[in-house]
Protein backbone atom coordinates (compact mmCIF):
# COMPACT_ATOMS: atom_id res chain seq x y z
CA UNK A 1 0.00 0.00 0.00
CA UNK A 2 2.85 2.50 0.74
CA UNK A 3 4.59 1.46 -2.39
CA UNK A 4 1.06 2.05 -4.20
CA UNK A 5 0.59 5.47 -2.71
CA UNK A 6 4.27 7.25 -3.35
CA UNK A 7 4.41 5.95 -7.06
CA UNK A 8 0.95 7.07 -7.43
CA UNK A 9 2.00 10.67 -5.76
CA UNK A 10 4.67 10.80 -8.31
CA UNK A 11 2.86 9.20 -11.20
CA UNK A 12 -0.64 10.53 -11.25
CA UNK A 13 0.33 14.82 -11.36
CA UNK A 14 2.75 13.57 -14.37
CA UNK A 15 -0.26 12.15 -15.87
CA UNK A 16 -2.22 15.04 -15.25
CA UNK A 17 -0.70 17.60 -16.49
CA UNK A 18 0.57 15.08 -19.23
CA UNK A 19 -2.58 14.34 -20.58
CA UNK A 20 -5.15 15.93 -23.20
CA UNK A 21 -7.50 15.16 -25.38
CA UNK A 22 -7.17 11.40 -24.92
CA UNK A 23 -3.50 11.57 -25.62
CA UNK A 24 0.06 12.27 -23.82
CA UNK A 25 2.50 14.30 -24.30
CA UNK A 26 5.30 15.76 -22.39
CA UNK A 27 3.53 19.40 -20.42
CA UNK A 28 5.52 22.30 -21.61
CA UNK A 29 5.61 24.80 -18.53
CA UNK A 30 5.83 27.64 -20.42
CA UNK A 31 2.37 27.27 -22.06
CA UNK A 32 -0.31 29.16 -20.87
CA UNK A 33 -2.79 25.88 -20.72
CA UNK A 34 -0.55 24.65 -18.45
CA UNK A 35 0.39 26.75 -16.17
CA UNK A 36 -3.10 28.95 -15.95
CA UNK A 37 -5.75 26.24 -16.35
CA UNK A 38 -4.47 22.43 -15.43
CA UNK A 39 -1.72 22.93 -13.24
CA UNK A 40 -4.50 25.23 -10.77
CA UNK A 41 -6.70 22.68 -11.53
CA UNK A 42 -4.60 19.97 -10.32
CA UNK A 43 -3.65 21.18 -7.03
CA UNK A 44 -7.76 21.72 -6.38
CA UNK A 45 -8.37 18.56 -7.20
CA UNK A 46 -5.85 17.46 -4.50
CA UNK A 47 -6.73 19.64 -2.26
CA UNK A 48 -10.31 18.70 -2.53
CA UNK A 49 -9.87 14.98 -2.23
CA UNK A 50 -7.66 15.55 0.91
CA UNK A 51 -10.30 17.37 2.35
CA UNK A 52 -13.43 15.63 1.46
CA UNK A 53 -11.48 12.25 2.74
CA UNK A 54 -10.07 13.78 6.29
CA UNK A 55 -13.43 14.92 7.17
CA UNK A 56 -15.65 11.73 5.95
CA UNK A 57 -13.06 9.71 8.52
CA UNK A 58 -13.81 12.26 11.45
CA UNK A 59 -17.54 12.45 10.36
CA UNK A 60 -17.52 8.36 10.95
CA UNK A 61 -15.97 8.44 13.99
CA UNK A 62 -18.57 11.59 15.59
CA UNK A 63 -21.38 9.41 14.32
CA UNK A 64 -20.17 6.21 14.86
CA UNK A 65 -21.49 4.80 11.75
CA UNK A 66 -18.93 4.16 8.50
CA UNK A 67 -21.54 5.11 6.12
CA UNK A 68 -21.29 9.34 6.87
CA UNK A 69 -20.10 10.61 4.33
CA UNK A 70 -20.25 14.91 4.22
CA UNK A 71 -22.40 14.56 1.10
CA UNK A 72 -24.73 11.84 2.59
CA UNK A 73 -25.54 13.42 5.71
CA UNK A 74 -26.13 16.72 4.77
CA UNK A 75 -22.84 18.70 5.36
CA UNK A 76 -21.90 19.24 2.22
CA UNK A 77 -25.77 20.04 1.46
CA UNK A 78 -25.64 22.61 4.35
CA UNK A 79 -22.44 24.22 2.48
CA UNK A 80 -24.14 24.31 -0.65
CA UNK A 81 -26.84 25.94 0.29
CA UNK A 82 -25.10 28.59 1.69
CA UNK A 83 -22.81 29.11 -1.39
CA UNK A 84 -25.89 28.92 -3.80
CA UNK A 85 -27.50 31.42 -1.53
CA UNK A 86 -24.44 33.51 -1.89
CA UNK A 87 -24.11 33.34 -5.58
CA UNK A 88 -27.41 34.70 -5.56
CA UNK A 89 -26.74 37.78 -3.35
CA UNK A 90 -24.16 38.24 -6.70
CA UNK A 91 -21.04 37.70 -3.75
CA UNK A 92 -18.09 36.20 -4.16
CA UNK A 93 -14.60 36.22 -3.41
CA UNK A 94 -14.09 35.24 0.37
CA UNK A 95 -17.73 35.02 1.18
CA UNK A 96 -17.34 31.73 -0.49
CA UNK A 97 -15.68 29.55 1.35
CA UNK A 98 -16.63 31.71 4.78
CA UNK A 99 -20.38 30.99 3.65
CA UNK A 100 -19.65 27.20 3.17
CA UNK A 101 -18.10 26.92 5.92
CA UNK A 102 -21.10 28.65 8.19
CA UNK A 103 -23.79 25.89 6.06
CA UNK A 104 -21.89 23.07 6.35
CA UNK A 105 -21.19 23.39 10.37
CA UNK A 106 -24.95 24.64 10.46
CA UNK A 107 -26.08 21.64 9.27
CA UNK A 108 -24.00 19.38 11.07
CA UNK A 109 -25.15 20.86 14.55
CA UNK A 110 -28.76 20.57 13.61
CA UNK A 111 -27.62 17.21 12.52
CA UNK A 112 -26.63 16.46 16.29
CA UNK A 113 -29.66 18.29 17.23
CA UNK A 114 -32.14 16.65 16.05
CA UNK A 115 -30.85 12.88 16.37
CA UNK A 116 -30.12 14.07 20.59
CA UNK A 117 -33.98 15.07 20.47
CA UNK A 118 -35.56 11.97 18.68
CA UNK A 119 -32.98 9.93 20.67
CA UNK A 120 -33.09 7.80 17.63
CA UNK A 121 -29.41 6.34 18.50
CA UNK A 122 -26.69 5.69 15.98
CA UNK A 123 -29.51 5.11 13.33
CA UNK A 124 -31.12 8.43 14.04
CA UNK A 125 -28.56 10.23 13.81
CA UNK A 126 -27.76 9.00 9.78
CA UNK A 127 -31.44 9.64 9.50
CA UNK A 128 -31.24 13.00 10.02
CA UNK A 129 -28.28 13.62 8.65
CA UNK A 130 -30.46 12.20 5.31
CA UNK A 131 -33.32 14.48 6.03
CA UNK A 132 -31.24 17.62 6.62
CA UNK A 133 -29.59 17.06 3.39
CA UNK A 134 -32.78 16.61 1.54
CA UNK A 135 -34.18 19.91 3.41
CA UNK A 136 -30.84 21.52 2.42
CA UNK A 137 -31.31 20.27 -1.70
CA UNK A 138 -35.07 21.27 -1.56
CA UNK A 139 -33.92 25.05 -0.29
CA UNK A 140 -31.12 24.72 -3.00
CA UNK A 141 -33.47 24.12 -5.83
CA UNK A 142 -36.05 26.85 -4.48
CA UNK A 143 -33.34 29.52 -4.42
CA UNK A 144 -32.22 28.66 -8.11
CA UNK A 145 -36.02 28.10 -9.61
CA UNK A 146 -36.19 32.30 -8.40
CA UNK A 147 -32.99 33.05 -9.89
CA UNK A 148 -32.43 34.10 -13.14
CA UNK A 149 -30.80 32.28 -16.21
CA UNK A 150 -27.10 33.67 -15.85
CA UNK A 151 -27.12 31.89 -11.64
CA UNK A 152 -28.71 28.65 -12.68
CA UNK A 153 -26.55 28.25 -15.12
CA UNK A 154 -23.69 28.68 -13.16
CA UNK A 155 -24.74 26.85 -10.39
CA UNK A 156 -26.28 24.13 -12.50
CA UNK A 157 -22.77 22.84 -13.41
CA UNK A 158 -21.09 23.83 -9.72
CA UNK A 159 -23.99 21.47 -8.24
CA UNK A 160 -22.44 18.61 -10.28
CA UNK A 161 -18.60 18.98 -8.57
CA UNK A 162 -16.99 20.36 -11.89
CA UNK A 163 -12.97 20.84 -11.06
CA UNK A 164 -12.74 22.70 -14.11
CA UNK A 165 -14.94 25.86 -12.57
CA UNK A 166 -12.03 26.51 -9.93
CA UNK A 167 -11.19 29.83 -10.36
CA UNK A 168 -7.63 30.88 -8.90
CA UNK A 169 -8.29 33.43 -6.89
CA UNK A 170 -10.07 31.66 -4.54
CA UNK A 171 -8.06 28.12 -4.96
CA UNK A 172 -5.47 29.17 -1.68
CA UNK A 173 -8.51 30.74 0.17
CA UNK A 174 -10.40 28.00 0.01
CA UNK A 175 -7.45 25.49 0.21
CA UNK A 176 -6.73 27.27 3.76
CA UNK A 177 -10.19 26.88 5.41
CA UNK A 178 -9.36 23.46 3.69
CA UNK A 179 -6.45 22.76 5.45
CA UNK A 180 -7.14 24.36 8.70
CA UNK A 181 -10.19 22.16 9.37
CA UNK A 182 -8.08 19.03 8.28
CA UNK A 183 -5.45 20.10 10.97
CA UNK A 184 -8.33 20.76 13.70
CA UNK A 185 -9.26 17.09 12.91
CA UNK A 186 -6.23 15.92 13.39
CA UNK A 187 -5.59 17.42 16.49
CA UNK A 188 -8.77 15.60 17.91
CA UNK A 189 -8.04 12.18 16.91
CA UNK A 190 -7.28 10.69 20.09
CA UNK A 191 -10.89 12.35 21.53
CA UNK A 192 -12.42 11.00 18.23
CA UNK A 193 -10.98 7.28 18.90
CA UNK A 194 -12.49 7.63 22.42
CA UNK A 195 -16.13 8.71 21.20
CA UNK A 196 -16.22 5.46 19.00
CA UNK A 197 -16.28 3.49 22.18
CA UNK A 198 -19.33 5.38 23.29
CA UNK A 199 -20.02 8.27 25.50
CA UNK A 200 -19.49 6.61 29.21
CA UNK A 201 -16.41 5.20 27.89
CA UNK A 202 -15.09 8.50 26.50
CA UNK A 203 -16.10 9.99 29.69
CA UNK A 204 -14.16 7.81 31.88
CA UNK A 205 -11.02 8.42 30.11
CA UNK A 206 -11.30 11.91 30.37
CA UNK A 207 -12.70 13.23 27.49
CA UNK A 208 -15.05 16.12 27.08
CA UNK A 209 -17.38 14.58 24.58
CA UNK A 210 -19.29 18.06 24.09
CA UNK A 211 -16.30 19.93 23.58
CA UNK A 212 -15.12 16.88 20.69
CA UNK A 213 -17.98 16.78 18.53
CA UNK A 214 -18.27 20.90 18.44
CA UNK A 215 -14.51 20.88 17.29
CA UNK A 216 -15.30 17.72 15.10
CA UNK A 217 -18.10 19.32 13.50
CA UNK A 218 -16.07 22.31 13.08
CA UNK A 219 -13.09 20.77 11.67
CA UNK A 220 -15.43 18.95 9.23
CA UNK A 221 -17.27 22.00 8.42
CA UNK A 222 -14.04 23.71 7.86
CA UNK A 223 -12.58 21.08 5.36
CA UNK A 224 -16.06 20.56 3.72
CA UNK A 225 -16.94 23.89 3.15
CA UNK A 226 -13.48 24.73 1.80
CA UNK A 227 -13.39 21.90 -1.05
CA UNK A 228 -17.24 22.32 -1.79
CA UNK A 229 -16.58 26.30 -2.31
CA UNK A 230 -13.73 25.04 -4.69
CA UNK A 231 -15.66 22.50 -6.25
CA UNK A 232 -18.92 22.06 -5.45
CA UNK A 233 -20.39 18.93 -4.14
CA UNK A 234 -19.09 15.73 -4.59
CA UNK A 235 -19.98 12.90 -2.89
CA UNK A 236 -19.13 9.21 -1.80
CA UNK A 237 -14.96 10.28 -1.63
CA UNK A 238 -15.31 10.85 2.01
CA UNK A 239 -17.12 7.14 2.92
CA UNK A 240 -15.12 5.17 0.61
CA UNK A 241 -11.30 6.25 0.94
CA UNK A 242 -11.39 6.12 4.90
CA UNK A 243 -13.37 3.01 4.96
CA UNK A 244 -10.69 1.02 2.35
CA UNK A 245 -8.16 2.44 3.87
CA UNK A 246 -9.90 0.80 7.54
CA UNK A 247 -9.74 -2.82 6.28
CA UNK A 248 -6.19 -2.47 5.03
CA UNK A 249 -4.77 -0.71 7.88
CA UNK A 250 -6.83 0.36 10.99
CA UNK A 251 -5.31 2.03 13.09
CA UNK A 252 -5.21 5.43 15.30
CA UNK A 253 -7.97 7.76 14.08
CA UNK A 254 -5.58 10.65 13.87
CA UNK A 255 -3.43 8.11 11.32
CA UNK A 256 -6.69 7.13 9.46
CA UNK A 257 -7.88 11.09 9.10
CA UNK A 258 -3.95 11.73 7.15
CA UNK A 259 -3.98 8.80 5.21
CA UNK A 260 -7.26 9.07 4.12
CA UNK A 261 -6.65 13.18 3.26
CA UNK A 262 -3.35 11.67 1.58
CA UNK A 263 -5.61 9.09 -0.73
CA UNK A 264 -8.24 10.82 -0.97
CA UNK A 265 -6.28 13.84 -2.75
CA UNK A 266 -5.18 10.83 -5.20
CA UNK A 267 -8.74 9.61 -5.82
CA UNK A 268 -9.88 12.79 -6.87
CA UNK A 269 -6.94 13.57 -9.10
CA UNK A 270 -6.85 10.34 -10.70
CA UNK A 271 -11.26 10.22 -11.41
CA UNK A 272 -10.95 13.95 -12.63
CA UNK A 273 -7.81 13.11 -14.95
CA UNK A 274 -10.45 10.57 -16.24
CA UNK A 275 -13.60 12.59 -16.67
CA UNK A 276 -11.51 15.00 -18.69
CA UNK A 277 -9.84 12.36 -21.14
CA UNK A 278 -12.89 9.84 -21.41
CA UNK A 279 -15.43 11.88 -23.15
CA UNK A 280 -13.26 14.66 -25.00
CA UNK A 281 -13.96 17.21 -26.09
CA UNK A 282 -16.57 17.07 -23.31
CA UNK A 283 -15.62 17.74 -19.55
CA UNK A 284 -17.73 15.99 -17.65
CA UNK A 285 -17.87 16.94 -13.76
CA UNK A 286 -15.93 14.87 -11.60
CA UNK A 287 -18.58 14.57 -8.94
CA UNK A 288 -20.52 12.53 -11.88
CA UNK A 289 -17.83 9.80 -12.12
CA UNK A 290 -16.98 9.38 -8.28
CA UNK A 291 -21.22 9.26 -8.24
CA UNK A 292 -20.81 6.31 -10.59
CA UNK A 293 -18.52 4.36 -7.95
CA UNK A 294 -19.89 5.33 -4.66
CA UNK A 295 -23.05 3.69 -4.50
CA UNK A 296 -22.07 0.15 -5.43
CA UNK A 297 -19.28 1.00 -2.80
CA UNK A 298 -22.14 2.00 0.07
CA UNK A 299 -24.29 -1.48 -1.29
CA UNK A 300 -21.19 -3.60 -0.28
CA UNK A 301 -19.85 -1.73 2.57
CA UNK A 302 -23.73 -2.12 4.27
CA UNK A 303 -24.37 -5.55 3.22
CA UNK A 304 -20.86 -5.85 5.69
CA UNK A 305 -22.13 -4.13 8.61
CA UNK A 306 -25.20 -5.63 7.92
CA UNK A 307 -23.38 -9.33 8.18
CA UNK A 308 -21.57 -8.11 10.76
CA UNK A 309 -24.07 -7.18 13.46
CA UNK A 310 -26.00 -10.47 12.71
CA UNK A 311 -22.96 -12.66 13.22
CA UNK A 312 -22.78 -10.76 16.49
Amino acid sequence: MWAGLIAASLGLPWLALSSSAGHLAWPDLADPLVTQLRLPRIVAALGVGAALAASGAALQALFRNPLADPGLIGTSGGAALAVIAVLALGLAGLSLPLAAFGGGLAATWLILLLARLAKGGLAGLLLMGLVVGAFCGAVSSLILFLSDDLTLRAASSWLAGNLGAAQPDRLWPCLLIAGLGVALLCAIGRDLDCLLLGEESARSLGVNTVRTRRLAAAGAALATGGAVALSGVIGFVGMMIPNALALLVGGCRRKLILLSAWAGALFLLAVDTLARNIAWPLDLPVGLMAAFAGPPFFIWLFRRQQGSANHA
